[in-house]
Order: C-alpha cells, then structure tokens, then sequence
C-alpha cells in the first residue's frame, strides 16, 4: 500500500513541476530509491522517466541520455562532490528544461550546529539559497524556489518542436 503522507510530500515537487512540462516530456528520476513514487507520478501524467539510483536502479545508460527534466529530491545532500553531479546533470538538460531539487535549506550558520538535517550520517552536503543562487549564476540558469525545499532551475532555450 502506497504511504499518503510520502505521495502529498512528492506532490509539493511534482504538481508545480507538471505545470511547466510540455506534454510527453522525457525525464530522469536521479537518486529515485527502491520505490521510484515520484517517477510514477510524472508518468500517470503522461512523462517519460528513466530511472538512476546507484543503489538500486544502477543503469549509467540513463545518465548519458539528455532530457527534458531531471528530478533530484532528497539525494543532493547524498552528494560526495554535488557542485561536479549537479554540472554533469545540467550537461544532460535539454534547452528549456528544468532541473527540480528537493532538499532542506541551511537558514543560517546559527541554526545549522542543532538542525536535525545534519544528524543524519549520510548527509554529506548542504545547500542554502545563497548557495543555490551562486549555482544558478554559475550554470547560467533562472531560479525558483517553489517550496522552502522545492527548488527549480530552468535551463535558456525553448523545447525543440
């Protein structure tokens, strides 16, 4: 039985998302997890969505591919190096696509020596919206903080026809 509560945290990413994907887009589901829920989501609408995790969906045949979209939710913090991965991800996005990221944010040097986020042993990396902006900058790409967590990047250029 599928967990309610994980599909409307999903959601937060994916309803924003549907509304900016041109029909029958073609995405990667980067770091899915053995239970790919959003990818599924993306698809009951109508998307094409490989899948890589390298755990559990370990196929590098999906990561040399170019797309339409790329989702990454809850794994940038999973990242040894995330500034080499995300570039490398970006490569991979065709003109106008969006890279969709769900992670917490560090509020503020004060807060992150209690934040529960850095309790987790296979947290390794931490984002802010400052870091984030640097990175939009960096990649040439338009920011979009959907969410407190929910953060797009769009790609310039427009779909192919």
């Amino acid at each position: 039985m599928e967990d309610e509560g994980y599909h409307r945290f999903l959601s937060r990413c994916a309803s924003p998302l549907l509304k900016e994907l041109s029909p029958a887009s073609e995405g990667l589901d980067f770091g899915c997890g053995p239970a790919p829920l959003l990818a599924r989501i993306l698809m009951e609408n109508g998307h094409r969505v490989e899948l890589f995790d390298r755990y559990y969906f370990p196929e590098y045949g999906a990561i040399k591919k170019d797309y339409d979209f790329i989702v990454a939710t809850e794994v940038v913090e999973h990242l040894a190096a995330p500034g080499d991965e995300l570039t490398r991800l970006w490569r991979q996005l065709r003109p106008g696509g969006f890279m969709a990221l769900m992670t917490k944010l560090v509020i503020s040097p004060e807060r992150f020596a209690s934040w529960h986020y850095i309790r987790d042993p296979t947290h390794i990396s931490f984002f802010s919206a400052e870091t984030l902006r640097w990175l939009a900058q960096e990649l040439g790409a338009e920011l979009q903080f959907v969410d407190s967590d929910v953060i797009f990047l769009k790609k310039s250029g427009v779909y192919p026809e």
